[in-house]
């Protein structure tokens, strides 16, 4: 029996869209179709888009119905796409409520339809992540994955490191 893989995409750098000049990200709809079938996946997967939007935007609200709909969904394999912003204070949250199910939240710095964009790297690693680690909550981006309780946000460089 093959296991099947939830997708919630919240948006972020993976599924924008254009960048304006200000520096606004927007949103039309989620690139995760395209990008399975370009990736060539093909662990089953479902995917409910839960919302399209800049994760430095995200609030308490958002974080509920990310961590409700994990709760609710039948499968124990998540992939969530986040942005980096808030990344550390979903894994928080979702650390503190689940514990039979395997979530990894992944992102990329470069959105999918921008040339060298990290996204498909990033989904990839989140797929093969969310196979083989234990329950818990983790956060990959280029080839690294961390326990998500153990990660901070190095600003400096844009990337993820170990406390």
């Amino acid at each position: 029996m093959y296991m099947t893989i939830r997708i919630l995409a919240t948006g972020w750098t993976i599924d924008c869209s254009r960048i304006r000049d200000d520096g606004v990200y927007e949103f039309s709809e989620t690139h995760i179709p395209t990008m399975l079938l370009q990736s060539r996946i093909t662990t089953k997967s479902v995917l409910n888009v839960l919302f399209l939007k800049d994760s430095a935007l995200l609030n308490d609200l958002d974080r509920c119905i990310i961590e409700s709909t994990c709760h609710q969904v039948s499968e124990d394999k998540i992939i969530i796409t986040h942005g980096t912003d808030t990344m550390q204070l979903t894994a928080e949250r979702l650390i503190s409520t689940i514990r039979n199910k395997t979530i990894v939240l992944v992102w990329s710095m470069i959105p999918y339809n921008r040339p060298g964009s990290d996204a498909l790297f990033n989904l990839w690693s989140a797929f093969t992540a969310v196979q083989i680690l234990p329950a818990w909550v983790y956060v990959t981006m280029n080839g690294k994955v961390f326990p998500g309780d153990a990660v901070v946000k190095d600003h400096s460089l844009g990337i993820f490191c170990e406390k």
